[in-house]
């Protein structure tokens, strides 16, 4: 995470909060840094698009299947 708050933020702006369609990831204050922020995941808002796996900037972000496989069921959508 030091390396969203650090580097990330200054180089490219945090893309993952504005590449996921589904807002999985935010950027929030950072309660035990008071002043700096932290990365925060909504893994339940995740659409296993992908998206994170292919734009993040440092590819440190790996997406792997939830367990169970099991995901959005887009043919019932």
């Amino acid at each position: 995470t030091d390396l969203c708050r650090d580097i990330c933020s200054v180089e490219y702006g945090n893309p993952c909060e504005s590449f996921c369609p589904a807002a999985v990831y935010e950027m929030v204050d950072d309660a035990d840094n008071p002043g700096k922020q932290k990365l925060f995941i909504h893994h339940e808002n995740c659409v296993h698009c992908k998206t994170c796996d292919i734009a993040d900037p440092y590819q440190i972000i790996t997406w792997t299947p939830p367990e169970g496989g099991e995901g959005p069921d887009y043919t019932n959508m």
